[in-house]
């Protein structure tokens, strides 16, 4: 997949970034923010607040899928753009009626289309600057680091502070805030699509040799360990802090922290992400993933949550940037595309046990900060299985 001949390679980077932005930020963290109030509002327990993230990771397994399958037949530029635009209309009507099956549907709804942006999303990125080893990495990381930390960065700043304003009552003009500030990022999103000129793989896919599938197990593996772990810190952190009793500007301030270290990760991670064709770069983020989630129930105080935050965001959404750079440089860019949903498609699955588990965990302990205990323990394995993976016989170019 490539951008040869691209004039402003990191302007087209921003508005797939902002993609980036709708889908994750927005569409699949934001929840978080809103959970408590949903909560209180409706009289759920955590295992019906979680079912809602684990809705959206069922539609994301489907979009996966989904994108698998088009990805052959439709230019994955067409299937970004069109992610991006509808994922956008799913957050707008989540607004429009509080009960279960509607808010069910619609995370379902934004689950599948923004899956298919997300993941897209990634291939066209990891073409932007063929034969510059560092630069592509840079730009893996800052699409993913970049464009879902400004999403949890605005979330963040406006939700709780809005929902102490108004009520927990108010929750609904939360996702409508969230779909305006979507609608503000198509534009940009959709110019960026226009700029890459890709086929569909289907000609390339038919003389492609098959994914070495047993060789990447590893990395497969602790990504999975990434779906099932990191989702339960981002879905249920609010409403620990609330448990905590923690103030709205207290909350606001730790999403803000948190989004804003989401922002900077890729310029922390981009030089072992450039260095290393292995599992390691996916072990080391794993490790800091579960160190960030076990802080604020180990040592539950004001500054160790701003730490946690700290440590969490610089290293969560460098998975994806991890996996994506490891099919960048093992696999032909012919495979990169079926490489990247592959791996979509196995965090999805893993990420659907994630929110209800943790939720049902909550339940029964009386405590939801055992659930993120528990979280950081699966990341650990995931971590210790990342690392046994190996480069592929494939390497990509060197670095300049």
């Amino acid at each position: 997949m490539t951008a040869a001949g691209l004039q402003r390679p990191w302007l087209v980077l921003a508005g797939l970034a902002l993609g980036v932005t709708v889908t994750n930020g927005f569409a699949r963290f934001a929840y978080g923010l809103l959970l408590p109030a949903m909560k209180s509002e409706m009289g759920w327990t955590y295992a019906q607040a979680g079912w809602l993230n684990t809705a959206n990771a069922l539609g994301y397994i489907g979009g996966a899928l989904l994108t698998m399958l088009l990805i052959r037949h439709v230019p994955p530029t067409r299937l970004f753009a069109f992610g991006v635009v509808t994922t956008t209309l799913a957050l707008l009507a989540t607004g429009l009626n509080p009960a279960l099956w509607w808010q069910t549907g619609w995370r379902i709804a934004a689950g599948v289309l923004g899956a298919m942006s997300f993941s897209t999303a990634g291939a066209l990125a990891a073409g932007l600057f063929q034969g510059d080893t560092r630069r592509n990495a840079l730009a893996i990381a800052i699409l993913f680091g970049t464009g879902g930390g400004l999403g949890i960065v605005l979330a963040g700043a406006v939700l709780p502070l809005m929902l102490q304003a108004r009520g927990a009552a108010s929750w609904p003009l939360g996702w409508v805030l969230i779909g305006g500030a979507s609608l503000c990022c198509v534009p940009l999103s959709l110019w960026a699509a226009l700029q890459l000129r890709t086929p569909a793989q289907g000609s390339q896919a038919a003389d492609a040799a098959p994914l070495p599938l047993r060789r990447m197990l590893p990395e497969m593996a602790g990504y999975a360990g990434f779906g099932l772990g990191y989702i339960v810190y981002l879905t249920f952190l609010s409403a620990w802090m609330t448990e905590q009793r923690a103030s709205a500007g207290f909350i606001a301030l730790v999403w803000v922290v948190l989004g804003t270290s989401i922002c900077l990760s890729p310029f922390v991670w981009r030089r072992v992400l450039a260095r290393h064709a292995s599992g390691r770069p996916l072990a080391m983020i794993l490790l800091c993933i579960a160190i960030g989630s076990a802080l604020p129930v180990v040592l539950p105080n004001g500054p160790v949550l701003l730490v946690s935050a700290v440590v969490f965001g610089l290293s969560v959404f460098m998975a994806p940037g991890a996996v994506t750079n490891f099919a960048r440089q093992n696999l032909p860019p012919a495979a990169w595309g079926r490489a990247i949903s592959l791996f979509t498609l196995v965090f999805a699955v893993a990420q659907t046990a994630g929110p209800y588990g943790a939720g049902l965990v909550g339940d029964l302990s009386g405590n939801i900060g055992v659930s993120l205990l528990a979280a950081a323990a699966l990341l650990l394995v995931g971590a210790v299985l990342a690392l046994l993976q190996r480069p592929l016989q494939q390497p990509g170019p060197p670095a300049r």
